[in-house]
């Protein structure tokens, strides 16, 4: 009688914690913390497309990619600040109390001079590969920081000046985003950084 008794207590007790559960699944501030982090996520794929400084081609890309690529790139990873020579169009440098007017005829295009170093061309070449390389090649640089281009040997195998050990800590959906974003700029023409560069008809 009295195993009966606790059995019937233990199946109470589950039902119980099943009916708390299944009312805090269903509570109106769990149902708002999953709204908002949707909406987060919505929001940071639209900011990504309202701040892209260039007009992107969508076709045959994964447009929520291509918006977190672009929040990534443009408000948290400061891409263009070193590969795009000049940062800002003439008038509009914010950091000499300007409008900031981004040099879209240039933008990741690369060019910046860093000592022995130029920063590289990321735009899409005629393949679509930005800076030529593919998503495993591109992965692989960011997480490694070696240079596949040895463009530098006097420096070793490893790209200076560029912050890889930081980028090198982003997910691979973070990663993903970035290159699916390059790959939807338009190309500028020219190859910087490279030794024996190709300067002209990269872009098809």
């Amino acid at each position: 009688m009295q195993a009966i008794g606790q059995k019937t207590f233990a199946i109470g007790v589950r039902a119980s914690v099943v009916a708390i559960c299944a009312a805090l699944v269903s509570s109106p501030a769990a149902a708002d913390s999953a709204e908002r982090m949707k909406s987060g996520a919505g929001s940071t794929v639209r900011q990504g497309f309202a701040i892209a400084p260039v007009t992107l081609d969508l076709q045959g890309k994964n447009r929520a990619l291509v918006g977190l690529g672009s929040y990534i790139v443009n408000a948290h990873a400061g891409c263009a600040d070193c590969h795009t020579s000049p940062a800002y169009a003439s008038g509009g440098d914010p950091f000499q109390g300007q409008p900031e007017q981004i040099n879209t005829a240039g933008y990741m295009g690369g060019g910046a001079s860093f000592g022995p170093v130029v920063s590289r061309n990321l735009t899409p070449d005629k393949n679509g590969l930005p800076g030529g390389a593919s998503l495993e090649e591109f992965v692989e640089i960011m997480r490694t920081g070696v240079d596949p281009h040895q463009a530098h040997p006097q420096l070793g195998p490893l790209l200076q000046v560029m912050p890889w050990p930081v980028y090198q800590k982003m997910t691979d959906t973070d990663l993903r985003a970035i290159y699916e974003y390059l790959r939807a700029i338009p190309c500028v023409e020219g190859s910087p950084g490279l030794p024996d560069a190709q300067t002209a008809g990269r872009c098809g």
